[in-house]
């Protein structure tokens, strides 16, 4: 009997009780207990709210009493009903102002402090430009109310270069409330998509741009042939934020206008809050919540998917 006969085969290593696999294992589990509290915190007041205002919607209850099943009935009385389908359309006209007007304001700014003002001069430029996010909503509310009213800065400015008759009392025109509160969101927002496309177009490799000079090429060729289809993933970016922003306005226009006068400014936001919490009409509500929600995916599932595509 040889040496090798006597001694026991080693047990082969079972993969599931490997070392690395051991290890992965505990670190994943080190993982969830990390992420936990997040989990709990998200479907404690997200996830949890969401599945509830489905629910409410459709039903008919005023947040005390007991609820009464009406079906699709909430989710019909939205297009019969024209404030509430008016305030749908005043949102996708905010989106002209909140979206797609500073992302074209912020690409050719950008380009511009790109090209003109490096080095310190283009950061206290991203410093200004951006300063309007740091302001609260409520407050920037507050102050462009007071320059857009009849006796505000705006119109003084219009009285003293001879355009008196022009002035008016912005937030409070049937005609021009709208566009005001517009012209409030293009402040706001148009320091972030400038800022974060100055970003962008800093990593865009120089020689593209010196190879396009030598070649003739002007500002404006450089900014359509290589600037903007460069830029694709942050232009995505500020269109994903700036039109949920737009959809789901509350602050600024609750803060200006209320939704009025009459509901010339009203907006989805405003029109639940009215309804959940002056009307106590909960499943309607909750109704124009999902409905809500449903149109900001539609509109935005789209973009993401066009931004991530290679040109």
């Amino acid at each position: 009997m040889t040496t090798h006969d006597t001694l026991p085969a080693a047990p082969a290593l079972s993969r599931r009780t490997s070392p690395y696999r051991m290890v992965r294992r505990r670190e994943k589990t080190i993982g969830w207990l990390f992420a936990t509290p997040a989990l709990v915190m998200y479907a404690t007041f997200v996830l949890l709210p969401l599945l509830l205002s489905i629910q409410y919607s459709f039903f008919r209850w005023n947040g005390i009493g007991p609820m009464t099943w009406v079906g699709l009935k909430n989710y019909a009385t939205i297009f019969q009903v024209p404030n509430l389908l008016g305030s749908i359309v005043n949102a996708f006209e905010l989106v002209v102002f909140f979206s797609f007007i500073p992302v074209a304001l912020g690409l050719v700014v950008a380009s511009v402090v790109h090209r003109v003002a490096p080095g310190r001069l283009g950061a206290a430029a991203r410093t200004i430009l951006f300063l309007p996010q740091v302001i609260p909503l409520v407050a920037a509310g507050i102050i462009w109310g007071w320059l857009l009213a009849l006796p505000g800065l705006i119109n003084q400015i219009l009285r003293g270069i001879g355009l008196g008759a022009v002035t008016r009392a912005w937030l409070g025109d049937f005609g021009w409330a709208l566009p005001g509160v517009g012209v409030i969101g293009i402040w706001v927002v148009l320091g972030f998509c400038t800022v974060l496309l100055l970003t962008g177009i800093t990593k865009v490799d120089p020689g593209l741009y010196e190879s396009a000079r030598i070649d003739g090429a002007g500002w404006f060729t450089e900014f359509v042939r290589i600037t903007v289809p460069l830029l694709r993933q942050e232009i995505g970016v500020c269109l994903t934020v700036t039109v949920i922003a737009a959809l789901a306005a509350f602050d600024i226009v609750y803060v200006t206008t209320a939704g009025g006068p009459g509901n010339a400014t009203a907006v989805p936001g405003i029109q639940i809050y009215i309804l959940a919490f002056t009307e106590q009409r909960i499943g309607l509500a909750s109704a124009l919540a999902v409905m809500l929600m449903v149109l900001v995916l539609v509109v935005i599932l789209p973009i993401q998917r066009l931004s991530r595509e290679i040109p």
